[in-house]
């Protein structure tokens, strides 16, 4: 009961196919491997140390500075894990287990000189151990340092006395459509391979349905299963992105990929070194993006923006004094044409920062400050479970001093009914807030259980158990 769906390895995320690459499966004494259909080569020796795929100079542009920048600082990443497979009648007559160690393969891309490396959180997932290999050809293990699923973003450390080549971010929030980028990965574990391209779009959300921060940056640049948590970089060689998805039928590049912003990432990577988890600050609003009809409806001449159709209590545009049916056309002097813009800008951003944001109401353009508040809302998204802290409101209602309340519960999960339970502990842990569920869900283990003591609203105690997978 994944957030997402595994087939032979490749993961699926609303309609788009994250790049983790593919992973062969292997019986314990035996070197027989099988292969994803789709993908027709073996893992092998890297065939080479450099594999230029882009052109040297498309329209006068010169790729090359950028190239011999950058594939020197993105490496491979190897994930050995344990995954359920399907089983033919002869593995069932033999008495053969339904789990076979697994290989993944992936890249990541060292920002600092002393070994951190970012990856894609899908590319590390359940690892139960981690192997980097260099442009040079050295080989490291890595420890994960953390995660943050919902953005798709980990960070890696490799341990060396070797000074690395590094890659410097770039401010991704200045990054144009028609911008040449190049990306840099290793495809079908074929190691520093470089393709360019364009920015085609940004702000991209492949699934306006989930609950996942979805802000990407879409380029025509080929990538491939394996170019997971590799380098999109500017023609200056500077970090603009971390390629995560391809939009595929086929299990292959055919035309389009998405990669996180730039901006997103390093503020993911700041805080997990600081806090050790991430710190999401909350502008306080639901909303939807503006077009013609509602323009219409609205009275209004402007087509482009985000319409306010809620504003949360307490928040910071509650307190800006921001309302329902007010219209946000810029934020910081950036225009947001949807609301993928808006949720892109603010993931980037900590909370008690002050964002300016343009709002028409009643006919007026006018600038408000609104500080972001800490946000106090986080998912179990394993189980499809979605939390808040409890008010003064909820404390008084169900009695209770400290917990989190659920507020909503989807897949598989919805249907005991759960909602507006207070969840008072996890694995016999305490819950006060949020803060704790992140702490408990860091320390558990891949494929272990979770206890979850609650109170529903009869003020009895219940708990639900749940393997993970």
């Amino acid at each position: 009961m994944k957030s997402f769906i595994k087939t032979l390895g490749i993961a699926i995320l609303g309609g788009a196919i994250v790049l983790g690459s593919y992973k062969f499966f292997f019986e314990e004494n035996s070197q027989q491997f099988k292969y994803p259909e789709t993908i027709q080569t073996k893992e092998t020796t890297p065939v080479s140390s450099v594999n230029y795929l882009a052109s040297s100079s498309i329209a006068g542009i010169d790729f090359t500075e950028a190239a011999e920048k950058t594939v020197h600082a993105v490496v491979h990443v190897k994930n050995k894990t344990i995954a359920r497979v399907r089983q033919s009648w002869s593995d069932v007559r033999s008495g053969r287990v339904p789990y076979r160690e697994a290989i993944g393969t992936g890249s990541g891309v060292i920002i600092t000189e002393d070994g951190y490396i970012v990856t894609n959180n899908h590319v590390i997932e359940n690892a139960r151990e981690l192997e980097v290999t260099l442009n040079n050809n050295k080989t490291y293990k890595a420890t994960l340092i953390g995660t943050e699923p919902n953005s798709d973003i980990a960070l890696l450390k490799i341990e060396t006395e070797e000074i690395l080549p590094y890659i410097i971010f770039g401010n991704s929030d200045q990054t144009k459509i028609g911008d040449w980028v190049l990306a840099v990965g290793n495809p079908f574990n074929l190691t520093s391979t470089v393709t360019a391209g364009i920015i085609s779009a940004k702000g991209r959300d492949l699934d306006a349905t989930d609950s996942n921060v979805q802000s990407f940056i879409q380029t025509d640049a080929a990538v491939n299963p394996g170019n997971s948590g590799g380098a999109l970089v500017n023609i200056n060689g500077e970090l603009i992105g971390i390629n995560t998805a391809i939009a595929s039928k086929t299990g292959s590049y055919v035309g389009y990929s998405f990669a996180v912003p730039s901006n997103n990432a390093r503020k993911i990577i700041n805080d997990i070194m600081e806090f050790g988890f991430v710190q999401k600050g909350m502008l306080g609003i639901r909303g939807g993006d503006l077009n013609g009809n509602i323009a219409k409806e609205l009275g209004i001449n402007e087509t482009e923006g985000i319409v306010v159709s809620e504003v949360v209590e307490d928040s910071g545009a509650d307190i800006a004094g921001l309302l329902k049916g007010d219209v946000i056309t810029m934020i910081d002097q950036i225009k947001v044409t949807k609301f993928a813009d808006l949720t892109g800008y603010v993931t980037s951003k900590n909370p008690g920062d002050i964002l300016i944001a343009r709002v028409l109401r009643d006919g007026v353009l006018k600038d408000v400050n609104i500080e972001l508040t800490k946000n106090n809302t986080t998912r179990i998204a394993a189980i499809g479970m979605d939390l808040r802290n409890l008010t003064p409101a909820d404390r008084a209602t169900y009695q209770v001093k400290e917990g989190v309340k659920i507020v909503q519960t989807t897949g598989d999960l919805s249907r005991y009914n759960m909602s507006d339970y207070i969840i008072t502990k996890i694995n016999d842990r305490p819950i006060s807030n949020i803060e704790d569920v992140q702490k408990v869900l860091r320390d558990v283990s891949p494929n272990a259980t979770l206890l979850i003591q609650m109170k529903n609203s009869a003020g009895e105690t219940e708990r639900f158990r749940y393997a993970m997978d």
